[in-house]
């Protein structure tokens, strides 16, 4: 079976100009490989010592397959593959596509001025130039879309290898993991730890949205239970940050450093815990304490309003209002009053009332158990 590029054109070098162009080979391809190096900037370093003798004999090889193919004797693909490799490699090196694509352009132009000096001499007829540029041309495409195929595959597998090792570096950093664990993971992902991450809980279905939004650096993990996707936004402003999840139904933890984001990871997780409401933990933080032990705090507030509970509803309802805004107000009578909206007499009266209930209102220890019994509550 004949290589597909014979259909290009039925050009058949005879053996008297393949021998002609045989011998050229070498000097052809250094040629080649001095014009990359001088014409394509990302190659002026790369193609020297060791790797530029790899280079020249792969040119050399690539040459001679083209040959082959001229002469009618070609029927693999190994020009092909070895491209292939060949744009597998570039990624490697950190070479762009468009380096590379420049380096077949030059390439191509030399390889062609060279291969046509040979075999006009050698006799070649006219009438065959131009079926001979055709098909320099058109093995030069083949090579760089194989190429070009090359580097598009191993920038994808790479982008997936980078992809599960920064996913597996948020699982660790929400999990706490030691410093020395985050560091390895850190290292395989290639990323660059900032000196503060930022939880956002939200639904997972609107993680990937909202994380093309932030910085690049963020990581994202959309397959938490219960349906919950998390971002951990590197060095946040945090004003912007809440402006740009306002469409979003999110959890805004705080900042902390990057080492200990699973503290803002905690943090987000109980405020959403507590209420669908609650954006930004920085803005309820009283809550958060108070919940932090839920049975411990239902316990301080049994004990401290022990002594309301022996008087009818309605009554112990009114003092527990007066003593919250007395002790929200710091004892300002006329304060209070406005607070309840009512005459500062009847605070007067009120509050005679709860020091007899309260002998040691004025003890720091009782204020302080009081203030947080009812600083929260609803009455």
């Amino acid at each position: 079976m004949s290589h597909p590029l014979r259909r290009v054109t039925d050009l058949s070098l005879d053996a008297t100009t393949v021998t002609a162009l045989r011998s050229a080979l070498r000097a052809t391809a250094d040629e080649v490989v001095q014009a990359i190096i001088d014409e394509v900037p990302p190659y002026a370093n790369a193609l020297s010592g060791r790797m530029g003798g790899t280079i020249r004999r792969a040119v050399r090889t690539a040459l001679g397959h083209y040959l082959d193919l001229a002469s009618g004797n070609a029927t693999g693909g190994d020009g092909g593959d070895a491209a292939y490799e060949l744009g597998r490699g570039e990624v490697r090196a950190g070479r762009s596509m468009d380096a590379l694509l420049g380096a077949y352009r030059v390439g191509a132009r030399v390889a062609w001025r060279c291969l046509a000096a040979g075999a006009v001499p050698a006799g070649l007829p006219a009438t065959e130039v131009a079926k001979f540029a055709e098909l320099t041309f058109a093995y030069i495409d083949e090579l760089s879309a194989a190429s070009a195929a090359g580097h598009a595959d191993e920038l994808a597998a790479r982008g997936r290898d980078q992809e599960r090792h920064l996913e597996h570096l948020a699982r660790d950093l929400l999990a706490g993991a030691t410093p020395d664990v985050l560091l390895a993971s850190v290292q395989r992902a290639g990323w660059q730890p900032p000196h503060t991450l930022t939880a956002v809980l939200l639904p997972a279905a609107q993680a990937r949205p909202a994380y093309r939004a932030l910085d690049p650096g963020t990581l994202v993990l959309d397959d938490l239970p219960d349906g919950v996707g998390v971002l951990l936004v590197p060095d946040a402003d945090r004003p912007r940050l809440l402006r740009q999840l306002t469409d979003r139904t999110a959890v805004v933890g705080p900042p902390r450093p990057w080492k200990r984001a699973s503290a803002s990871y905690a943090r987000a997780v109980r405020a959403r815990s507590l209420s669908t409401d609650i954006r930004d933990t920085e803005e309820h933080l009283p809550e958060l304490v108070l919940s932090a032990d839920v049975d411990a705090f239902a316990d301080l507030c049994a004990r401290a309003l022990a002594p309301l509970r022996t008087l009818p509803a309605a009554t112990a309802r009114r003092l527990e209002e007066t003593l919250r805004a007395w002790l929200l107000h710091q004892g300002r009578r006329d304060e209070v009053a406005a607070a309840l909206f009512v005459h500062p007499q009847t605070v007067r009266y009120r509050m005679s009332q709860l020091r007899e209930l309260f002998p040691d209102l004025a003890s720091p220890h009782r204020v302080l158990e009081l203030t947080l019994a009812v600083g929260l509550r609803a009455g």
